[in-house]
Order: C-alpha cells, then sequence, then structure tokens
C-alpha cells in the first residue's frame, strides 16, 4: 500500500569538527540568497573573500568542543526524532531527514521518497518560528528540486508551530527540572537575524519596527514575523511556567557585521541584569528543536563566562526538545 512520506529539515551542521568541513559546510550556509539577502557579487565577495577564510578555523574550535563520541549533537539528535517519529506513525507513513545544508542532503531525502512511492509528501521544517532564511529557504529548495519531477505528489508544508501546545509544555517541564524559583531572572534568546530581513516580511510597509513594541502581540499583520513569533512562544511558555512580565526577557543572539539586527541582544540583556545585581539566570532558546552550536556553546559557556565577568553568577540552558517522547507527539499531530 502506498504511504504518506514526512520529509524533516534542520538547518544542518559540518561533517567534522575538522576546518575544511567547517568551511564547506559555511560556504554553502552563508551562500544561501535567502540567508545573507543581498546582490550575489557582494554576498560572493563577502562570504568567501572575508567570512569563510577567516572564520572556519575559529568555528571549527568551536565545534570541537561540543562534538562528543556521538558527533554532532544537531544530527545525532534530528536522526534520533526521525527515527522515533517513524516508530510513533507506523508503516502507513514513510519518514525522511534532511539537512538544509550538507548532510544528509533535501535532494538525496526527496529521492528516497521517489523511490518510495509515496502518495504525498509534507514537508516540516525543524523551526518553530517561521523566517526567510530558515523556513523559507527550505520550502524553496523543495520546490525547486520537485518541480524538475515529471509527476509531482501533492505536497504541503508546515510554516511554524511556535504556538504548539505539546512543544510548549515539553520547554516547561525542562525548566521545571532546573527548578526555575532558584533563578533571578529567566531568558528567551532567539537566534538573531537582520532587522532588514523582518522588514522584508512587512508586506504592509507600514507596521514593522514602527513602534518598539510592534512585536509583543501577535495579529493578522505581524504574524509571519519571526521576532512577533518568538515572542509568542516566549509568552506561552512563560504562562505555563507561571512566570510574570517581568520576571523574563526576550533577547536575540549571534549577530554577524555591524548592521542593526533583531533587538535587544542578549549580550546587552546580560550586561543590564548584572547591573541590576542580578546572580542566577536561566536561559531558554526556543528558536532549535535540538541543541546545537548556539545552545551548548554561545549560551553555555560564551554566555556564562561573561555573565560572571560581569558579576554574576550562573548561566544555565534550559535542554531542547531533543529526544523527548512528548515532542514526537506534537509532530505527530501536526501531520494527522
Amino acid at each position: 500500500m502506498s504511504k504518506k512520506g514526512i520529509l524533516l529539515v534542520n538547518l544542518g551542521t559540518p561533517d567534522s569538527p575538522e576546518t575544511a568541513d567547517v568551511r564547506k559546510y559555511l560556504d554553502q550556509f552563508l551562500m544561501d540568497e535567502r540567508v545573507i539577502d543581498i546582490p550575489k557579487l557582494n554576498r560572493t565577495l563577502l562570504v568567501k573573500g572575508i567570512i569563510v577564510p577567516f572564520r572556519s578555523p575559529k568555528t571549527a574550535k568551536l565545534y570541537k568542543e561540543i562534538w562528543n563520541e556521538n558527533g554532532s549533537p544537531l544530527l545525532y539528535y534530528s536522526r534520533l526524532q526521525a527515527k522515533m517519529l517513524q516508530e510513533r506513525l507506523g508503516n502507513d507513513y514513510h519518514v525522511e531527514l534532511a539537512m538544509r545544508y550538507q548532510s544528509p542532503s533535501i535532494a538525496t531525502a526527496l529521492s528516497n521518497l521517489k523511490a518510495g512511492l509515496v502518495e504525498s509528501i509534507q514537508v516540516i521544517p525543524m523551526f518553530p518560528q517561521y523566517a526567510s532564511a530558515s523556513s523559507g529557504s527550505v520550502m524553496q529548495l523543495v520546490m525547486e528540486l520537485v518541480s524538475k519531477w515529471q509527476t509531482v505528489p501533492p505536497i504541503s508544508f508546515v510554516n511554524s508551530f511556535h504556538d504548539n501546545e505539546l512543544m510548549i509544555k515539553v520547554f516547561a517541564e525542562n525548566a521545571r527540572k532546573h527548578k526555575v524559583e532558584d533563578f533571578d531572572h529567566v531568558l528567551f534568546s532567539f537566534h538573531g537575524l537582520p532587522e532588514r530581513q523582518l522588514l522584508k516580511c512587512d508586506h504592509t510597509g507600514s507596521y514593522c519596527l514602527k513602534t518598539a513594541d510592534c512585536c509583543q502581540t501577535l495579529n493578522d499583520t505581524n504574524k509571519f514575523c519571526y521576532s512577533a513569533q518568538g515572542h509568542d512562544t516566549a509568552r506561552l511558555i512563560a504562562k505555563e511556567l507561571g512566570l510574570t512580565r517581568d520576571q523574563y526577557t526576550v533577547c536575540f543572539q549571534s549577530r554577524l557585521g555591524k548592521e542593526p539586527w533583531v533587538q535587544p541582544y542578549t549580550t546587552d540583556v546580560l550586561k543590564k541584569l548584572a547591573a541590576e545585581g542580578k546572580k542566577r539566570l536561566l536561559v531558554f532558546s526556543p528558536a532549535f528543536v535540538a541543541d546545537c552550536l548556539e545552545t551548548l556553546y554561545e549560551i553555555t559557556v560564551e554566555y556564562h563566562e561573561e555573565f560572571k565577568a560581569l558579576g554574576g553568577e550562573h548561566v544555565q540552558l534550559v535542554e531542547s526538545l531533543n529526544d523527548s517522547p512528548v515532542f514526537i507527539e506534537a509532530l505527530a499531530d501536526m501531520i494527522k
């Protein structure tokens, strides 16, 4: 009997933490026109001439810090999620995993689904909040690849799942393991984006970044805005934990370059909280469904050390969704 195809797509990871593989990964990642959305010639000069040659050795050292006996944590947990989802859905479904950059590739995963004679394909970009540079990039590549098939099956996409109830419960439960009440403040630190990418998503041209609180509430105008969806995710997790608005802050990490990115920046928030006498911070990173370089190193190591240098005592990461059976149930609910 024909099966329904499910394609899970995460961001990607180098094949190894060696400089050559990191260089290959960064080149593919940063040359994506949706990631660095500037003219191709400028992007090529910037990425191939400056960023990749100088950044690859430094980034390789960071990957070596988080690499373990299972290899890349992101790939390990992504494979585990795909395996658990296949077991949960059963024989009526064919689940494939892909990475937007590097291996396993989207092209290979789609070929496997095609060879399996699936009757339909549902694509789930594994990013809770929609962004052109992540979910949008996955959708574009899938459509480009499938457009070359002679027979195109029904294809659907999950745009985002920033408010999924089960996902919210997993993040909240992971936080409770650390005794939320023992911390002075809670941060929801999302991966950053250039402000220009938010502005491009404002089809009215009259809403985005016009006021300081334009992302605070999700509405029909900003419903596809990465920042607004992030604020909504944070609000829902905070509500699940019983946090009041003054007990948490939404911020953004991983800036690149000098132009304005979505604010406030996590580093600035750390300085502010340290100046206020806060000593212990609990940090969520709800833009990721599996722990990776941004969570395991940037938050756990870099921000912890930065906060201690400012007079703080401890930065505690709330683990990502990883191998949670409840998150697998959330994926199954999206599919069914």
